[in-house]
């Protein structure tokens, strides 16, 4: 069936969340695809930073630890948080960075492993690349071995000798998600367990850590979350791991009691000794804002939470954005994000269906006309791809017509092949 511009004015004048638009600071006359890279500028954020910088660290200085409730904020945060992820109050702190929390949980995983003599820790060749560095790392570290896997291979390579399998929920590259509930199934059933990284996951997609039975996650607050770039990550920890799981860094956020100034660490209660140096507090408050965001869209869900509705409006962004595509720019392109809902993230991932080496400077080309996506260099298994994210929170089905439209006018008028769009540029 062909979709019109009427048709994607209707589905805008009809939609319930249209009205969280209004939460963001958008530059006009872009169109902004790029959400699963790094999140809009909520509108509070400006203010809230201001009021941290100058109210709570200038006038009230050390005392805000206390008055301002500096002390707890990445428990809070976390508690809010583990409403988008389907997680208990207590059990997620936000605190340092995704590749740090990573090294923190795969520690504790593997310390819990040793003891059966299984050696090996399972993740995918496709896998984030800091992921892979980091597992690569500890591997090396604390004799294991890291092996690398397609997806086809699960689960039938969890055997005797795997203590960990270690996935991206939402691959970064393709869009593809994975089965939580079942892949964790399996994989406890024989005797591996699991770490998961919700960086595409968290506030794109529902995730449900504790129905799945997960064992260890963490994710970044910069892409769906909106907390700003290099905003703070977040770690939770299954509630039967909470007491007996250790992590590497002890620093003194982490201790039971950090101002008794103990010259010996004593790990505090649950997730709390995930915590290690002094908190960023300007940087957590504005993930704060950038969480409460996504947590607008809860009256919209007759649940109670954030993500069915927010879900429900991310497939059918992407589901036009695939039939416009495929309409307008017929015989172009490749489809690599999976079509089935209960297999895509909340990005669609084109590939030029002639194999050509025009991905990144067509990504360029429409950057220069305001629709900002990104482009993920292919290799011997993957081609180059143009990556396009899309946050229901603050797009519609006006910008899903009108991103495919500048599609097909640097399609038609080849202005991909101008010579400064094929100049590499640092961050692509």
């Amino acid at each position: 069936m062909t979709m019109t511009f009427d048709d994607c004015r209707r589905l805008d004048a009809e939609d319930p969340l249209a009205t969280l638009r209004g939460q963001f600071i958008l530059p006009e006359g872009v169109i902004y695809l790029d959400g699963n890279s790094l999140g809009v500028l909520p509108g509070a954020a400006p203010a809230r930073i201001a009021e941290v910088v100058t109210q709570e660290w200038g006038e009230g200085l050390i005392r805000s630890w206390n008055s301002a409730r500096w002390i707890d904020l990445p428990q809070r945060l976390g508690d809010k948080l583990a409403r988008l992820i389907g997680a208990a109050p207590g059990e997620v702190v936000c605190t340092d960075g995704t590749s740090v929390n990573l090294y923190k949980v795969l520690f504790a995983a593997l310390s819990q492993m040793i003891p059966t003599g299984r050696r090996v820790v399972i993740s995918e060749r496709s896998n984030f690349p800091t992921d892979l560095y980091i597992a690569e790392s500890l591997c090396r570290e604390r004799g294991f071995t890291l092996k690398l896997i397609d997806e086809s291979e699960l689960p039938a390579v969890l055997d005797e000798q795997v203590a960990v399998l270690m996935l991206t929920h939402v691959n970064y590259r393709t869009g593809a998600m994975h089965d939580m509930k079942t892949l964790t199934a399996a994989a406890h059933a024989a005797g591996v367990l699991t770490v998961w990284d919700l960086a595409h996951s968290a506030g794109a997609v529902p995730v449900a850590l504790n129905d799945s039975g997960a064992d260890f996650a963490i994710g970044c607050g910069y892409k769906y979350l909106n907390g700003g770039p290099g905003a703070p990550a977040f770690v939770w920890v299954h509630a039967r791991h909470a007491s007996r799981f250790e992590q590497p860094l002890s620093g003194w956020f982490g201790h039971a009691a950090p101002f008794e100034f103990s010259p010996h660490y004593r790990p505090a209660p649950g997730v709390a000794r995930y915590l290690c140096g002094t908190q960023p507090i300007i940087a957590l408050s504005a993930l704060e804002c950038g969480i409460d965001t996504v947590l607008a869209a809860e009256p919209f869900d007759g649940k109670g939470g954030s993500m069915a509705a927010l879900r429900a409006k991310s497939l059918a962004l992407t589901d036009a954005f695939i039939a416009l595509v495929e309409q307008r720019c017929p015989g172009r392109f490749t489809l690599i994000t999976p079509r089935e809902h209960a297999r895509r993230g909340s990005q669609v991932c084109l590939a030029l269906a002639d194999g050509g080496a025009g991905a990144y400077a067509i990504v360029q080309a429409l950057i220069a006309r305001g629709v900002i996506g990104d482009f993920r260099a292919g290799d011997t298994r993957m081609p180059d791809i143009l990556r396009f994210g899309f946050t229901p929170l603050y797009l519609g089905f006006e910008d899903v017509w009108n991103a495919v439209e500048h599609l097909v006018q640097v399609l038609e008028h080849e202005e991909w092949k101008q010579p400064e769009f094929t100049q590499k540029l640092a961050v692509t």
